[in-house]
């Protein structure tokens, strides 16, 4: 088996992947060099390291600049790309996977799936048509059916950016597009979710909806522009035309904040701003609104109207209401 050694002075990433600088070895059964196009290519059995770094495939190639300098390294034919650190272990599988030398930039195109290792358990998964990781600035970006699975928690969006720091541990993350995020038997969806894991918030805006089953079964929906949740808090916020349903319960509101009970489900929601609350036929107007899911009341205060509607819709022959006198 031939082996070919390149000193290299840069950095290589695949999925999550970050290497310091480090020497590329690549081994393969055939090696090659095609002077018209000004590339290197390996076949058969290609195997490369950089430091901890692996990929595994049966082609590729490495493209020169006019300086003959490596440029880009392209493997065929769904290569594989792993790194492996302590108990941790990271994984990129696509058609192929382009590894710029010059811009610092990874791209894999086709079926691609990346996976964080804990031991032998993922913990994390990403599946997208593309996914695309800039070494510069720390950023992946994953466009076409992207779906993220992270322990029970599943998105579902157009395209996703994830941004990690130095050590690989996440910063924000935004989905874009269509986005859905799933736990057990709870769904939010919106145009776009921003989550900032220094502080634990998740911001949802546009066209904002949350679906969450409560401990008897019932379903609570709250729709509104926009959507806050501070995970440490477990208390959710929303603003711009909030409206909830519960039960025979219908309410509306310019802003409302929603707060757990004992067991962490939604249970008390405040309405601030001129609010109101249906139940049947009945409409209560104020300036606040309580209502509670468990046990199903509400409460209204400041400036309180209630209409009633259709009260004289009986089959009385009678239309009007009276005191009788």
């Amino acid at each position: 088996m031939k082996k070919l050694l390149i000193s290299l002075a840069v950095i290589l990433l695949a999925g999550c992947m970050v290497v310091q600088a480090e020497d590329l070895i690549i081994e393969s059964k055939t090696q090659s060099y095609n002077e018209a196009e000004n590339k290197l290519k390996f076949e058969g059995d290609v195997n490369v390291s950089v430091g901890d770094m692996r990929v595994v495939g049966d082609r590729a190639d490495v493209s020169m600049d006019e300086n003959q300098k490596l440029d880009t390294a392209t493997f065929y034919d769904k290569p594989y790309a792993f790194e492996i650190k302590k108990n941790k272990k990271r994984e990129v599988k696509a058609n192929i996977l382009k590894l710029s030398l010059i811009t610092k930039v990874v791209r894999a195109e086709g079926d691609t799936q990346s996976t964080v290792f804990d031991g032998k358990v993922p913990i994390a998964v990403i599946n997208s048509d593309v996914q695309e990781y800039d070494t510069k600035t720390g950023v992946m970006t994953a466009t076409g059916k992207v779906a993220i699975t992270y322990k029970e928690l599943e998105t579902f969006s157009d395209k996703a950016k994830i941004k990690t720091d130095k050590n690989g541990d996440l910063k924000n993350i935004e989905l874009i597009g269509n986005a859905r995020i799933k736990q057990d038997n709870n769904e939010s969806f919106a145009d776009r979710f921003d989550y900032n894991a220094t502080t634990k918030m998740l911001v949802a805006t546009g066209n904002t909806t949350s679906n969450a089953i409560m401990e008897n079964g019932k379903k609570l929906v709250l729709k509104s522009h926009r959507q806050e949740y501070m995970q440490d808090k477990n208390i959710f916020t929303a603003s711009g035309n909030c409206r909830v349903w519960f039960d025979d319960y219908y309410a509306v509101g310019p802003k409302m904040t929603v707060y757990p009970n004992s067991a962490g489900k939604p249970n008390d929601i405040y309405f601030n701003g001129r609010s109101s609350i249906t139940q049947g036929v009945r409409t209560i107007y104020a300036d606040r609104i309580k209502m509670t899911l468990k046990p199903k009341d509400f409460h209204a205060e400041g400036n309180t109207r209630t209409v009633i509607k259709n009260i004289g819709s009986g089959d009385s022959d009678d239309s009007d209401m009276s005191l009788g006198l």
